[in-house]
């Protein structure tokens, strides 16, 4: 399996993943999908086996320590030109073939990779309450409920710091 930044060539298979995940209120539209390949520099990856995408993690770098609504949107804005600043991860999905295979882990040790090359404070994003063990397994600590509201929904702010590295 190989983790590479996504091109726009991926939109069509990294569309039909977040459909397979996510409800049509949660699930991320083309348009701004589209405007994440385009404005993201270094925190769109994907994973690949033999052409094929099994799944992606993507997020602009932000100066904020909290995932913002914002990120989920079209006027998505990435600081990857700045220093320091978290990766905020809008999407971590994972293709229903490939669950259960270790491709999410994969996805997120890559990701914090990119954060360590870049120097980054850390990497936040949100989660439904179901996920928290998840992500507390990869170093991600539970900071309570967001003020997000994405979706009509609670979320949980979760943020991993490189002095958490070992996970």
């Amino acid at each position: 399996m190989k983790i590479r930044q996504a091109r726009f060539s991926d939109l069509d298979r990294i569309i039909e993943i977040e459909l397979e995940n996510f409800s049509l209120e949660e699930a991320i539209p083309r348009s701004v999908f589209e405007a994440h390949l385009r404005e993201i520099q270094t925190s769109f990856l994907v994973a690949e086996k033999e052409g094929r995408i099994l799944g992606y993690i993507e997020g602009p770098v932000v100066p904020h320590r909290h995932l913002h609504d914002q990120s989920f949107t079209e006027k998505i804005k990435d600081y990857s030109h700045q220093p320091g600043g978290y990766i905020s991860v809008t999407c971590l999905s994972i293709a229903k073939e490939a669950q259960a295979l270790g491709v999410g882990k994969r996805l997120l040790k890559a990701l914090k990779e990119v954060a360590l090359e870049h120097e980054r404070e850390g990497i936040n994003l949100t989660c439904h309450d179901y996920l928290i063990a998840y992500y507390e397994k990869h170093g991600f600590v539970n900071e309570g409920i967001s003020q997000s509201s994405f979706a009509g929904e609670t979320w949980y702010d979760m943020v991993w710091q490189p002095e958490n590295k070992e996970n």
